[in-house]
């Protein structure tokens, strides 16, 4: 009896791990592969400043999340995020200056709003530099790219 059980809930916690959302984390290299081969939105959330002193990743779309006091809006988020999305099951990889803002609103969407398919780069665009990999700079008006 004791052995059933034990393999009931065994069965019970290894079905709920397949079904539950999560963030997961990808390296530059996993980013750069998702964007072609799965048509994966790439969502820079970081401000303004940030996105004129190293650029943007080609192709990603600029849509802060917090606000300089760390608030956020997810309703309002949300609605401009899915203006971008070409389908709703699209990948969508969020990207910030070191993965630790884009790992908090991941886990906001995935564990608190349920979203599927929501991925963040890992160490962010600090790894995207490091990689040597190309930015696309967009500079403001008022604040002069680097």
């Amino acid at each position: 009896m004791k052995t059933k059980l034990f393999f009931m809930l065994l069965l019970s916690f290894f079905t709920l791990s397949v079904f539950a959302d999560q963030l997961i984390n990808l390296s530059t290299d996993q980013l750069i592969a998702m964007q072609k081969n799965n048509n994966a939105l790439v969502i820079d959330i970081r401000t303004e400043k940030e996105w004129a002193t190293t650029g943007t990743i080609p192709d990603s779309h600029k849509l802060q999340f917090f606000s300089p006091k760390g608030k956020f809006n997810t309703k309002e988020w949300l609605a401009n995020l899915d203006q971008l999305k070409s389908s709703p099951d699209q990948p969508v990889i969020l990207v910030c200056r070191s993965g630790n803002r884009s790992g908090r609103a991941g886990n906001i969407l995935t564990k608190q709003m349920g979203m599927k398919n929501i991925y963040h780069l890992s160490n962010g665009m600090q790894s995207w530099v490091k990689a040597g990999n190309q930015t696309t700079k967009n500079c403001l008006p008022n604040i002069a790219c680097k």
